[in-house]
């Protein structure tokens, strides 16, 4: 590895999966504004995710539609005149 392209201020940061609620904490760079307790009594800067390996569908073997910003509703108002017409041939 090349010397002095890697940050020195790694420290335990906790990331929440937002979907399912699941925490792991592991080592990284990443900044936060909030903090969370864990079960263990110590404190850590809190990182959210949208989706971890436990709410994916492909390590879960679920399908299940992640839409947090709205973004399949955005498409169907976009495309809903081509796609009627597409339907009425």
């Amino acid at each position: 590895m090349k010397k002095g392209i890697h940050p020195d201020n790694y420290r335990l940061v906790a990331f929440r999966d937002m979907s399912n609620g699941y925490t792991f904490v592991t080592r990284s760079t990443a900044s936060s504004k909030e903090t969370v307790k864990l079960e263990d009594g110590k404190e850590y800067p809190l990182v959210k995710l949208e989706i971890s390996n436990t709410s994916h569908p492909f390590y879960t073997g679920k399908m299940k539609l992640v839409d947090t910003a709205g973004r399949v509703d955005k498409f169907m108002n976009r495309y809903k005149d081509h796609l009627a017409k597409k339907q009425n041939k």
